[in-house]
């Protein structure tokens, strides 16, 4: 007796199950596929609408200023780098004059720019899972990213996030079709967008020296391997000159413009943020054990489950990544060693610092979930014999690929949809994210249209605001700003570390830095200033409270905007 096709022997059932009932099988039925799964991406991002988030704002000032005729500043005349996206600034202010100018849409322009680079995300992943042996586990990681909360919240939050994340895919999937000059050149992209990335550029440099190292070693005999230096210099050349060129410009003109080619905003986080040592390590291991938000569903059940589930399932699949091609172990590595890098470097974890790795951890995640159901496929061909059984073999790899259905695609899918809210509490009343949160930043808005309009040039200057989340304030005020975190105001900095009394939550601003800066207007949560600016009665000698907005946020009393005295 024979199964469909003329299947004769159980030892080939698990090929012809994966061959059969896979998703596609011809190339033109992959490319709909594919087309689906970015209008997908494109679509969840664009029905979700602009959440933008207070960080966003601050390169769009930065390219506002571009356009202005102003440099590349947060302040007109003041050369300080922070940004830590200096490609991103530069793509929006590119963006900003074909759309506009200094009048440019810029919120919606970085949600357009998010969506599309998600998805071609989206269809590396997939096309990377297929190119390793693992269609399901490609397809599955793909449609997850579509609407994962994740790669949502910070794409409509107006972002680099959605960009950067192109590029690291990108990297991994060019590196694995040997495509290593556009592999150097995309990676000198993703330096440019975060300097995190040197966490893969690191381990592909290694992995290309040895590729190189193996193939000199490889000739056989002086003449063989003469020629093996000669077909390997030029390209390693091309190599170099593709990463060295965008990277050595940036680092050139930095240097010249700024003084410096590193971001203010790097040390100056350091210094103004206190938070316990073990904080970033407690945050992350919860997020490697929910990266499909399984406390959603499944409360702490969840993330303890996770905390052995998604290891093991990591572990399984990166053998059989590894099996297709020894190519890949940077991508296998990178997940955890950005998680020592963030733990280690003991820094206030944002919400978007949870996202550059999860696309590949999520990856082979799915693809060792697909190794376990194809192992059972396989199990269940050995038992049966071929000659009488084959039809129950056959009805058998029908299951098990519902079940790969189910476990490795639709289960991820719907694990992330549960945190989508189709009428959120507060912004546009459109489906989106939980995670998509952006209150303070409407409080923000609040605040900044009352000022603005009667923020008149005083002595040629605009008035100095100061706050803490300068981002809105800074958009949407004429006002200079003065950065209390130190971002954007190096002689922020000089004034932390702070008396750890004066802290409430993780951040708190100095009363030397507001009475020695003497800004026109601070606007600040209450819960910044508690115990020590509000406690200071210098500070109400000089300032009066203005308006209170209500809020509860961070266990604050009320946004307060207060105006200094006359």
């Amino acid at each position: 007796m024979k199964g469909p096709a003329g299947l004769e022997d159980p030892q080939g059932l698990k090929s012809k199950i994966l061959n059969d009932f896979s998703p596609v099988k011809n190339p033109r039925t992959w490319r709909w596929l594919m087309l689906a799964v970015f209008l997908l991406a494109l679509a969840a991002r664009l029905l979700a609408g602009p959440r933008t988030i207070d960080d966003a704002f601050i390169t769009f000032r930065y390219a506002r200023d571009l356009l202005a005729g102003n440099g590349f500043v947060y302040n007109a005349g003041e050369r300080v780098l922070g940004t830590t996206t200096p490609l991103y600034t530069l793509l929006m202010g590119l963006l900003g004059s074909l759309t506009g100018g200094v009048q440019a849409p810029f919120p919606s322009l970085a949600l357009w720019a998010n969506a599309l680079a998600d998805g071609i995300t989206c269809v590396l992943l997939a096309s990377t899972g297929r190119r390793l042996g693992y269609l399901w586990a490609g397809l599955g990681a793909a449609l997850v990213w579509a609407i994962a909360p994740y790669s949502v919240t910070f794409a409509i939050g107006g972002l680099e996030t959605s960009l950067y994340v192109l590029w690291l895919v990108a990297m991994m999937r060019l590196h694995l079709d040997n495509r290593h000059i556009a592999t150097a050149f995309v990676a000198a992209l993703a330096l440019l967008t975060r300097p995190d990335a040197l966490i893969l550029i690191g381990p592909l440099v290694l992995d290309r020296i040895w590729q190189v190292t193996q193939n000199w070693r490889g000739g056989k005999g002086k003449d063989s391997a003469q020629t093996d230096q000669k077909q390997i210099r030029h390209p390693l050349l091309f190599e170099a000159l593709a990463f060295l060129v965008p990277t050595l410009a940036w680092i050139t003109f930095a240097s010249a413009y700024f003084g410096s080619p590193l971001p203010h905003s790097m040390a100056a986080k350091s210094l103004a943020y206190r938070l316990p040592p073990e904080a970033g390590f407690i945050r992350l291991l919860q997020h490697y054990a929910t990266p499909f938000l399984e406390e959603d569903t499944f409360g702490r059940l969840g993330i303890a489950a996770g905390f052995v589930l998604y290891p093991f399932l990591f572990l399984i699949g990166a053998l059989g990544a590894l099996r297709a091609t020894r190519r890949i172990w940077p991508f296998l590595a990178y997940p955890w060693l950005y998680f020592a890098a963030f733990a280690l470097s003991q820094v206030l974890i944002f919400r978007w610092y949870l996202t550059p790795p999860l696309p590949f951890y999520m990856l082979f995640i799915l693809i060792g979930a697909q190794r376990l159901v194809s192992e059972v496929a396989q199990a269940l061909a050995k038992r049966t014999d071929p000659h009488i059984k084959a039809g129950r073999a056959w009805q058998a790899g029908k299951i098990t690929m519902s079940a790969l259905a189910l476990f490795v695609v639709l289960a991820p899918l719907g694990l992330s949809l549960r945190d989508w809210q189709i009428h959120p509490d507060h912004g546009l009343d459109r489906p989106a994210p939980e995670m998509a949160w952006y209150k303070l930043e409407l409080l923000y808005r609040q605040a900044a249209d009352l000022l603005a309009p009667e923020m008149a040039v005083r002595g040629g200057k605009p008035p100095l605001l100061a706050a803490g989340d300068v981002g809105v304030l800074g958009f949407y005020t004429p006002a200079r700003i003065l950065d209390t975190v130190g971002l954007n105001s190096p002689q922020s900095t000089r004034y932390y570390p702070l008396d750890p009394a004066y802290y409430v939550i993780n951040y708190a601003i100095p009363p030397d830095l507001i009475l020695d800066e003497r800004p026109d207007y601070v606007v600040i949560l209450e819960v910044y200033g508690r115990e020590g600016l509000l406690k200071d009665p210098r500070f109400w000698a000089s300032y009066s409270l203005r308006q209170k907005i209500p809020t509860d946020i961070y266990g604050s009393d009320g946004l307060l905007i207060l105006e200094r005295k006359p």
